[in-house]
C-alpha cells in the first residue's frame, strides 16, 4: 500500500487496498521497541568446552519446534550473528550438519563459542524482533538488515513548522520520530489512513506545503486540517502532532484523556442540534395549518372573475406571511 498521490501534493491512503509489498504474509501489527529484559534461555551456557559444529549439535538437541529467536556468541562474549527461525530447532540444525556454506557462514560457524535462544508465538514476532536485535548490536555477520531497508517504518518529521507523516524505508537521515518497525507494507498504509484521520496530520512534501494558497482535497475529506493556508494555528497543529506521537508510543490513555472533554462537548452540541431540528418541525406544521392559509389555498376563496369590482367578484385573500426561525448552526 503506497497510497494514492494526489495532484495537489498530499497522499490519500486506502485502508482496504491490497499490498504487493508484503515482507511476512499475514503480517500488519507494527513492531513495538525490544524491551529491556528478554527472557533469553541463559540456562544453557557452554560448559562443555565445545566449539563451533560440535557446540552447536549440543544445543540442536534441546531446542524446540518452535519460532523464536537465536544468538551467537564467540570467545570474547561479542555477538556474532542474530537470526530468526519459523523452527529453531530445524534452522539452528542445518549449522550442525556440516553442510556446505558460504566463507561467511562457515567461519562464523567456527568462531562460535555460545548461543542463546527465546522462543516468541509467532514467526512475525520473530521477524521483528530479529530486526529490532540487528539494529541495536549490529553484529558482524548480519549483512542484509543492518540499514533497516527491509522494513518499513513510520516517519513524522521534526524538521519543519507543520510536521508531515510519511512511510520510511532506508537510513534515517531525516530528523524526526521514527515508528516501527512494521511487518508489512500494507499497515503501515493502515497506520497512516488511521492517523489521518483522527489527527489530521499533513502527508504532503514541503515543496507542496510551501506553494499551497487554499487548502486541498484532503483538508475537504476531514484527512488534513490544512497548516499549509493556516486554517488551523501553529500551536494547535502542534498539539496534534505531539498526540499522535503519544498514540504511536503506545500512550493511546493519555490521548484519550486528553480528547474525551472535546468529545463530550461535541456530542452535547449534536444533541442541541437534533433538538432545535425537532422542534422546529411540528411549529412549521402548525403554521402550514393555520386558517388564514388554509383559506387561500381554498377553491372558494379564489376571485370569480377577472376584474375585481364587478357583480359577484370576490377579492383575492392574501395569506399571511409565514416567519421562518433561524436555523441553528450546527
Amino acid at each position: 500500500m503506497n497510497g494514492q498521490k494526489l495532484p495537489e501534493g498530499g497522499v490519500l491512503y486506502d485502508e482496504n487496498e491490497d499490498d504487493e509489498d508484503e515482507i511476512v504474509e499475514g503480517g500488519g501489527d507494527a513492531g513495538r521497541d525490544l524491551p529491556s529484559a528478554i527472557d533469553w534461555n541463559e540456562g544453557w551456557k557452554n560448559e562443555t568446552g565445545l566449539k563451533g559444529q560440535e557446540l552447536i549439535g549440543e544445543f540442536v538437541k534441546r531446542l524446540p519446534n518452535s519460532p523464536g529467536v537465536y544468538r551467537m556468541f564467540n570467545e570474547a562474549g561479542d555477538v556474532l550473528y542474530v537470526g530468526k527461525a519459523r523452527s529453531l530447532k530445524k534452522r539452528v540444525g542445518n549449522y550442525a550438519q556440516g553442510r556446505v556454506h558460504s566463507n561467511r557462514i562457515a567461519r562464523m560457524v567456527r568462531e562460535t563459542a555460545n548461543m542463546e535462544f527465546v522462543t516468541t508465538r509467532t514467526e512475525v514476532e520473530a521477524l521483528l524482533l530479529e530486526a529490532n536485535l540487528i539494529k541495536r548490536l549490529r553484529p558482524r555477520f548480519n549483512v542484509l538488515l543492518r540499514d533497516d531497508k527491509s522494513f518499513p517504518y513510520i516517519l513524522i518529521t521534526g524538521d519543519h513548522r507543520a510536521p508531515a507523516i510519511f512511510k520510511h524505508r532506508g537510513a534515517r537521515a531525516r530528523k524526526g520520530d521514527y515508528f516501527g518497525p512494521f511487518a508489512s507494507a500494507s499497515a503501515v498504509g493502515r497506520t497512516i489512513n488511521s492517523l489521518q484521520r483522527a489527527f489530521l496530520i499533513r502527508t504532503c512534501t514541503d515543496s507542496a506545503f510551501e506553494t499551497r494558497t487554499r487548502p486541498c482535497l484532503l483538508y475537504q475529506i476531514k484527512r488534513c486540517s490544512g497548516p499549509c493556508t493556516h486554517e488551523v494555528s501553529d500551536a494547535a497543529y502542534a498539539e496534534l502532532v505531539t498526540e499522535a506521537k503519544d498514540f504511536l508510543s503506545g500512550k493511546s490513555q493519555n490521548v484519550k484523556a486528553a480528547m474525551a472533554p472535546s468529545i463530550a462537548t461535541a456530542w452535547r452540541r449534536s444533541r442541541m442540534c437534533r433538538a432545535t431540528r425537532a422542534s422546529i418541525r411540528p411549529a412549521s406544521r402548525r403554521r402550514m395549518s393555520s386558517p388564514s392559509i388554509t383559506r387561500a389555498a381554498s377553491p372558494a376563496s379564489r376571485c370569480s372573475s377577472s376584474a375585481p369590482g364587478r357583480t359577484g367578484a370576490t377579492a383575492p385573500i392574501s395569506p399571511e406571511p409565514i416567519r421562518r426561525s433561524p436555523a441553528p448552526r450546527c
